[in-house]
């Protein structure tokens, strides 16, 4: 797979087209009906759970929120691969991925509203915490790799990364390092085509962002980030080569990011109406939605449905923490220093005051 897809000839790997027709049949992964539903209804899950936080954030119930939306395939995907031992290293747009290792809908809300308990993960097993330091995490994601060898652990450590953080030397130490040791480490770029506000033609010269594993003496490929079948082929086999030959591999997932950078960004400041719907075209819920139509798997009566219960669900669980979160006054101030200093304690009595005095107000 990784020869006939060099990424030196930006070749793309594809299955199926913007209208859900199997494109690629040759690539195409090996899956129950069954599966194949549940897939969609997983990106439909990560898409509506997505677009409640947003609207929660508007309301002023969370805080800055860096949106999924269209690109639910690649953390789908990665989820379906990745095994209970498995290391993931995310960035901060990996929910699909979160969620099938076991991070909870409360710890994500907890997290977004800035409760650091959000991120002990209680039964996700060896999941990072949310990386937003851009490409930082992916050293830890060769460092990780290197214990899984050293130790003869049958482990894989995915680690996710955006096109913006390919410019960072964190991300170039990483893979070099990945490549020197040999060690199973699978980095997941996810190209949807913005740093923010900055295109990938002012990021990189490079005919593409796979090409880059060539420096490092690793495999590359680049593929369709929007084609939750092309995704999956290429993790399943990317899991096997990183298991087997004990190699690191740089995935380019070819996306595009349809909502905001994060909910304090205009993307309207530096992107086209005319290009949003051009890769609305592409949308990964639209293609796979169709595909599975032209097979008689799914309906739009079904989606309503099942739509109207995740929300309910989502709803009820957001209530749930709304309600229980608590964070200790003294948290905000006690773990500074060992020993907290006069002026750090004259800060929390006069905040202490204001909240008396605001509290009597009411």
């Amino acid at each position: 797979m990784f020869d006939q897809f060099d990424p030196a000839e930006d070749k793309m790997l594809q299955v199926i087209d913007n209208n859900g027709k199997v494109i690629g049949k040759e690539w195409m992964p090996q899956l129950t009906n069954e599966e194949m539903v549940k897939l969609y209804k997983d990106m439909l899950f990560v898409r509506t759970l997505d677009f409640m936080i947003v609207s929660y954030q508007r309301q002023g119930r969370v805080y800055t929120y860096p949106p999924n939306y269209g690109q639910e395939a690649i953390g789908v995907a990665a989820g379906a691969v990745l095994r209970h031992d498995d290391w993931l290293v995310p960035a901060f747009r990996e929910m699909g991925a979160w969620l099938a290792k076991g991070v909870s809908m409360k710890e994500i809300f907890m997290f977004n509203m800035g409760f650091e308990e959000g991120l002990k993960f209680t039964d996700a097993n060896h999941v990072l915490p949310f990386s937003v330091p851009i490409a930082s995490q992916l050293l830890h994601g060769a460092g990780i790799g290197y214990a899984i060898k050293y130790q003869k652990k049958d482990e894989v450590a995915m680690a996710f990364v955006g096109d913006g953080g390919t410019s960072e030397g964190d991300f170039h130490e990483a893979l070099n390092f990945a490549g020197v040791w040999k060690v199973p480490v699978i980095f997941v770029i996810q190209n949807n085509q913005y740093a923010i506000s900055v295109p990938v033609k002012m990021q990189t010269a490079s005919i593409n962002l796979a090409i880059k594993s060539k420096a490092y003496g690793i495999k590359g490929i680049k593929v369709d980030g929007n084609d939750i079948f092309a995704m999956l082929t290429v993790f399943r086999n990317a899991h096997e080569y990183a298991r087997k030959e004990q190699q690191a591999v740089l995935i380019e997932a070819f996306t595009y990011r349809k909502g905001a950078h994060t909910t304090s960004d205009d993307p309207t400041k530096y992107r086209t109406t005319d290009e949003e719907k051009e890769w609305d075209k592409k949308d990964p819920l639209r293609r796979m939605k169709l595909f599975l139509e032209k097979n008689n798997l799914w309906s739009d009566a079904e989606e309503e449905r099942i739509t109207e219960e995740y929300k309910k669900e989502i709803d009820r669980q957001f209530l749930e923490t709304e309600q229980t979160v608590q964070y200790p006054l003294e948290d905000v101030f006690k773990y500074m220093y060992e020993e907290m200093p006069q002026d750090l304690r004259n800060q929390q009595i006069e905040h202490e005051k204001f909240l008396q005095w605001k509290n009597a107000r009411k």
